[in-house]
């Protein structure tokens, strides 16, 4: 297994990014293949802290990265980000990153549209506001505008006009000003030549760099419970995040994705709306969301804390056929003198262990759960199994006995090196 894809196997905000570029060290090339800017990964390098929301991981190790055709792409914010890194010494060329020809496009028309529709909601979803699902809406109702057009001013004229057909209408009921179509043509038209540079076949790209041997770290965004088909339906985002889709978001074919490396927390957390069966709302809640630094990357909201959920890992594990995790955060829960792991639900009687698809059904669940004894000793900055307290150990081994897959690596800080190795996911 030459290749390895990382996923969040809870809500995201599992600490993707620290792992992402502590094995970019050994891979080649780093692909993201799904979401758009409304991911954030928080990179801890020495004093120099970086966040990503859209760019690859691998382009702080100077590695080839590559936005794969799965990821919807705002070029402004793609060309800002880039502009940022610039600044803190990461400096990114064409030669550094990829853009695949074939993405498609975050338009502003996008996230007014998003930003109207949560507004006018009386249940919400807890979106970005960044345009994302818009986005994703006119990618499947075939009227994008993909990074190809934009050298070709006759296709976007025509695709303006469709888009202008479809979006013309939605802002009238939501109260939108009307869409002007050549402002956004000559916005277009300014920005295209510093994003063309970075436009390529990236399935093509793919193609070769394995054929040649190299390996490829596949980074996913979001978790796989905020996956549009598997996850909890409607509070999900606009994008399959399950392993499955590094291989349609990249185009290099399912074979290609190697190993998978589900990302987990010790504890549970999300970000917005929808059912969360292990939330805490007491001291502990507090406690973890505090000591564990729980805001969002992209958003600043604070996530909302809970016990570590062995079921939904569980069903994680099967949904995206995790090889092994990366547990992380331990060190969060030290000091806790009791620990809880939910183990299953109680559904109108009967303990089932899974999370079921209907909304009435996911608010009707009573967490079943097993208590261990915790530990008064540190965990943060252990680099050896032998370094961690015997209860940590046991917490670590009854997780991976529940949610049926070993942990490979384990992390004990936000630094790259507090990591512990027990299997490296790119060895053959």
């Amino acid at each position: 297994m030459a290749n390895v894809t990382v996923i969040g196997a809870q809500w995201g905000d599992e600490g993707k990014g620290k792992l992402v570029d502590w094995l970019s060290n050994r891979a080649d090339v780093v692909v993201r293949f799904q979401g758009g800017h409304n991911a954030g990964h928080t990179l801890v390098v020495g004093d120099q802290t970086y966040k990503l929301s859209l760019l690859p991981s691998g382009v702080v190790q100077g590695k080839l990265s590559i936005i794969g055709n799965g990821v919807v792409v705002d070029p402004w914010h793609l060309l800002s980000e880039i502009e940022k890194l610039g600044a803190q010494g990461v400096n990114i060329g064409p030669e550094l990153l990829v853009l695949a020809d074939n993405a498609c496009l975050i338009l502003p028309w996008h996230r007014d549209l998003d930003q109207a529709r949560e507004a006018a909601a009386t249940n919400k979803i807890g979106t970005t506001g960044r345009g994302i699902g818009p986005a994703y809406e006119d990618k499947v109702g075939r009227r994008a505008i993909r990074v190809a057009d934009l050298a070709d001013r006759e296709a976007l004229e025509a695709k303006i006009d469709r888009l202008l057909a479809h979006h013309g209408p939605l802002r009238r009921g939501l109260g939108l000003p009307e869409a002007d179509g050549a402002a956004l043509m000559a916005e277009l038209t300014e920005m295209a030549p510093k994003i063309l540079p970075f436009a390529k076949p990236a399935w093509l790209m793919l193609d070769e760099v394995v054929k040649a041997g190299r390996r490829v770290l596949f980074e996913g965004a979001q978790g796989a419970l905020l996956d549009v088909d598997h996850g909890t339906y409607p509070y999900v985002t606009s994008s399959n995040t399950v392993a499955g889709q590094a291989a349609a978001g990249s185009g290099l074919g399912p074979k290609g994705t190697g190993y998978v490396l589900g990302i987990v927390k010790a504890y549970t957390t999300r970000v917005g709306g929808g059912p969360f069966p292990t939330e805490l709302f007491d001291e502990v809640g507090q406690h973890l969301g505090t000591v564990g630094r729980e805001f969002g990357v992209v958003t600043g909201r604070a996530r909302r804390c809970g016990w570590f959920d062995a079921a939904l890992v569980r069903q994680s594990v099967a949904l995206n056929g995790i090889h092994g995790i990366a547990l992380t955060k331990l060190d969060v829960v030290d000091g806790l003198k009791t620990l809880k792991i939910c183990t299953g639900y109680q559904l109108d009687g009967e303990e089932i262990g899974y999370l079921p698809a209907g909304l009435k059904a996911q608010a009707a669940l009573t967490p079943v759960y097993e208590e261990m004894e915790g530990w008064s000793e540190t965990t943060q900055g252990a680099r050896s199994w032998r370094d961690l307290p015997a209860n940590a150990v046991k917490y670590v081994r009854r997780i991976e006995e529940l949610i049926g897959a070993p942990v490979a690596l384990l992390s004990t800080s936000p630094q790259r090196d507090d990591t512990i190795l027990m299997r490296d996911p790119f060895q053959d």
